[in-house]
């Protein structure tokens, strides 16, 4: 493998990269992307590119996407106000409608910029290899799901005819009706049942901080559930970090909190000694 020509030059080193080659070589890596990594051309671009080395590395990289603020927008337009409980939007018949437009008309555009690039990616909607099946998380939230169960065969099919899944967080009922899904949610429940080796959370957010506003490398359940009883991580952090705990406890050897704005972010975390975010185990 030639890494001179696979290998950015401002990321991590070619030495440092030959040490972690075997370590993840035919894993899953399961990238969910959300926030200004999204809504940035440069970022955007930069981050398909940085995906498509972990492919060329013979990794297994699998993508799930948000689209929140892509979302308000439309909603925006078309004048109806969101109503959130606990940081998820309360979706009702005419805004899950809206909800499913934009995600799949964004999924179809990660795939084609990853075709652009030379890169054989597949769509994953609920319209189009729907692997997501749900059932309402809550009465009050309407048409918001929550995976029960996850059609791992077709995504392993996709990875072994080394092509790239994008998953946009929509899931189908027992009925056939579409309902969303928070995409940490469908991430952390994709993971679970891929066993994959890393889950990376790219956000706006450096990582977990401490304090003094410092990042925090690496925590576990008993540091988690610490920081929150001092008020160190609170509100929408929260169910970040129990979602990324229940991932590690079941089956995924770590879940990482990346800052998806820093350049190679992924790259660094899962290809030099130092990292990028913060790493969370069980």
């Amino acid at each position: 493998m030639e890494l001179d020509k696979i290998l950015p030059k401002n990321g991590p080193s070619k030495e440092e990269v030959s040490k972690y080659l075997d370590k993840y070589k035919n894993e899953y890596i399961v990238i969910k992307c959300g926030g200004s990594v999204l809504n940035n051309p440069k970022l955007f671009e930069k981050l398909i590119q940085d995906i498509i080395i972990l492919k060329k590395l013979e990794f297994n990289p699998i993508i799930i996407h948000g689209g929140g603020k892509k979302i308000n927008t439309k909603l925006d337009s078309k004048n109806i106000k969101s109503k959130f409980i606990k940081g998820l939007r309360v979706t009702k018949k005419e805004i899950i409608d809206i909800v499913k437009e934009v995600l799949i008309d964004f999924n179809k555009e990660i795939v084609e910029t990853f075709k652009n690039f030379s890169c054989k990616a597949e769509s994953f909607t609920s319209d189009n290899n729907s692997i997501l099946l749900v059932e309402p998380a809550d009465e009050e939230l309407e048409f918001v799901g929550v995976p029960i169960d996850i059609n791992i065969k077709i995504i392993d099919k996709t990875t072994r005819e080394n092509i790239i899944p994008v998953i946009a967080p929509l899931g189908l009922s027992k009925k056939g009706q579409v309902y969303n899904i928070n995409a940490d949610t469908a991430a952390g429940a994709i993971s679970k049942n891929l066993k994959a080796r890393r889950l990376l959370i790219l956000s706006d957010v450096e990582g977990v901080l401490d304090k003094n506003n410092k990042l925090i490398p690496e925590i576990n359940s008993v540091k988690a559930n610490d920081l929150i009883t001092k008020g160190i991580v609170s509100e929408g952090m929260i169910p970040k970090i129990n979602n990324c705990l229940d991932v590690a406890s079941n089956g995924v050897k770590g879940v990482v909190i990346i800052d998806g704005r820093k350049s190679h972010s992924i790259l660094f975390e899962l290809l030099s000694d130092k990292g990028a975010g913060t790493l969370i185990r069980k």
